[in-house]
């Protein structure tokens, strides 16, 4: 099944590139492209994308609230975030508006397209390196603009090894390594998963992390 994929970016040559990289994978296809968020936003309604690989700062509309709009729109689309090490404090901003996972622009084709499946197949692109950098920005953020979930308690409903199971997500685990972890099959760590988002109700495996970050459950250092 080929993945459908829209490129947001203002830089010409970062789409032209990006989209002759992935044209040539067999199992996904650049749909269209887009030179702002506005436009992403509105490219995603007409092409219905698997994937948005979304710049953070485009002219109109940024990549942040782009991402936040096509997420309250409820587009099946999901958002890989592609910044610099010199944006990484826009990392848990675009991550909290709902992108699934971010690339680094320099990232190499396999990584790439590698990344355009890992979202496609529903895992989150948050390697431990990655979550270690998301945890200490979310740390250094004053108390009071921490956002916090609606209750302080809000993850109460979830069982022991569910509260286990969310911490090691937000640690950027992948069910397979949470199933060795926890000696389980991994098919019984894919339902832990469903059952802390139905719970929770949040739409994916970043979200659970993002929350597990804000409820606390996870802590620098």
């Amino acid at each position: 099944m080929t993945i459908r994929v829209l490129i947001a970016d203002d830089q010409m040559m970062v789409r032209e590139g990006f989209s002759v990289l992935l044209n040539a994978m067999p199992d996904i296809e650049v749909v269209g492209e887009a030179v702002n968020g506005r436009e992403a936003v509105e490219r995603v309604r007409q092409l219905s994308p698997d994937i948005v690989l979304m710049d953070i700062r485009m002219p109109e509309l940024n990549g942040i609230e782009a991402t936040r709009e096509i997420v309250a729109a409820d587009a099946a689309a999901k958002v890989l975030v592609l910044t610099t090490f010199d944006l990484d404090e826009y990392v848990y901003q675009a991550l909290r508006a709902g992108a699934s996972g971010f690339l680094l622009k320099d990232a190499s084709a396999r990584q790439l397209a590698d990344g355009v499946r890992v979202v496609a197949a529903g895992e989150a692109l948050l390697a431990p390196s990655v979550t270690k950098r998301l945890i200490s920005e979310f740390s250094r953020l004053p108390e009071a603009r921490r956002p916090m979930p609606a209750a302080q308690g809000a993850y109460g409903d979830l069982t022991d090894r569910e509260t286990e199971v969310l911490v090691l997500i937000a640690q950027g685990l992948s069910n397979a390594e949470i199933a060795e972890r926890l000696v389980v099959a991994e098919s019984t760590t894919k339902t832990h998963v469903s059952r802390i988002l139905v719970k929770l109700g949040l739409r994916d495996r970043t979200q659970a992390a993002v929350f597990a970050y804000e409820a606390r459950l996870v802590t620098p250092g």
